[in-house]
């Protein structure tokens, strides 16, 4: 894995942890909601807790939350929140700062770790300081560049300097790749680590292609199925892949186009193609046989600090075509494992997207490979390396580890 002089978190394989850390983690987007965030939190509480660590998820209250039966590994507290203008599918949780506070004097945590910047993360920072206890935080989401895509450009400016306000405030701040960190630390923000991501390859496996789903879709086995998994939003710059599609389907009249997820945009995107199948969310189950069942995957965003689909996409086999930034750069061999178009190049992604629908024996080539490319990208890595640097915050101002 390449990188730039920042802490990039041991591979560690076999690891055994030798204490048991008190945790408390932050974050306003948990399952059953499903997105990048939501997705690696939850491996990430679920690894950490069966490596022997006490863990309470503070996330806001929703009426479909799973019950605490089905948490082995970790608790959670709800807390009240609102759904988010625009997602009524997610919520945002309501600033708790003396709630936290009083939680937290009852059962005092080794460290509290804020995953998201929305007002319930935001008071949790100022608990934790005001009662002395290590907190981290990590960034997931260029909200600040997300501006100019909801017509509000002039805000970019604000947003950042807010981001940089919360982080700053915190003792380490993980992001998913040294490039992210690079541009986080040109613009002010201290104390910056990598935290990459992992990729379930029992999850996402070309073994769990399924001739019935193609069925469904419409395909038999010579029919080329483009997959497209994401938040349905503006940020997602879904006039660029559509544009691609089209390419595609104009040199590959067999191509069928399969988009699986839900978001603001699902309305109109799918009156507006309405010859795309429009999968809605799937559970995350169900996800793993959507990607293997497909051929190919076009990813047309530019605005994500990693893109955890696209090593999901890898792992299951598919022919990927995307832009040279985030997990594409990290993980993709250009013409070996995928085709990566230059940042600014959106004419090059649409030419690479075509060269799939048209080239079977690129195609072939380029899933054959695919799997190789994220093949030691394996949670258990992950979390011991994050593990480690928990304990090395918590120790700071911490002597309440204890031995197992």
């Amino acid at each position: 894995m390449r990188h730039s002089g920042h802490k990039v978190f041991p591979n560690v394989r076999g690891y055994t942890s030798l204490y048991s850390v008190n945790l408390s983690i932050v974050t306003e987007t948990f399952p059953p909601e499903i997105n990048g965030v939501s997705m690696t939190f939850a491996n990430l509480v679920r690894r950490l807790g069966k490596r022997g660590h006490t863990l309470k998820v503070i996330r806001p209250w929703r009426p479909d939350l799973f019950p605490p039966s089905a948490h082995e590994n970790y608790q959670e507290v709800p807390l009240p929140g609102l759904p988010i203008p625009g997602y009524p599918l997610l919520r945002f949780g309501l600033p708790a700062r003396r709630r936290l506070e009083n939680l937290w004097q009852e059962n005092r945590p080794d460290l509290v770790h804020v995953a998201t910047e929305g007002p319930l993360g935001t008071t949790a920072i100022s608990a934790a300081r005001r009662l002395q206890i290590p907190v981290t935080s990590s960034f997931h989401t260029n909200f600040h560049a997300y501006a100019k895509h909801y017509h509000r450009g002039w805000m970019g400016g604000a947003v950042l300097a807010w981001l940089r306000h919360v982080h700053n405030r915190t003792q380490l701040t993980l992001a998913p790749t040294p490039e992210i960190c690079a541009e986080l630390e040109a613009q002010g923000f201290r104390n910056m680590g990598v935290l990459s991501r992992g990729v379930d390859l029992e999850a996402f496996d070309p073994a769990h292609r399924s001739a019935e789903l193609r069925q469904k879709w419409g395909a038999n086995e010579n029919t080329p199925v483009v997959l497209h998994v994401g938040r349905l939003a503006p940020e997602k710059d879904y006039d660029l892949l559509f544009e691609a599609y089209r390419a595609m389907k104009a040199v590959n009249p067999n191509c069928r186009f399969v988009v699986v997820g839900d978001g603001p945009l699902r309305a109109s995107l799918q009156k507006k193609h309405a010859d795309c199948i429009f999968e809605g969310a799937v559970s995350s189950r169900d996800i793993g046989r959507c990607y293997a069942s497909a051929d190919i995957y076009i990813h047309a965003s530019r605005s994500e600090t990693f893109g955890n689909v696209l090593t999901e996409a890898l792992a299951s086999g598919l022919a990927v075509a995307g832009f040279d930034y985030a997990a594409g750069r990290q993980f993709i061999e250009n013409g070996k494992s995928g085709l990566l178009a230059p940042l600014d190049e959106t004419t090059r992604f649409i030419a690479d997207a075509v060269r799939l629908a048209r080239e079977d024996a690129l195609r072939s080539h380029l899933r054959s490979n695919a799997r190789a490319a994220v093949s030691s990208l394996c949670w258990e890595k992950v979390v011991a390396g994050l593990e480690a640097e928990f304990m090395r915050v918590a120790g700071m101002q911490s002597d309440r580890a204890k031995v197992l």
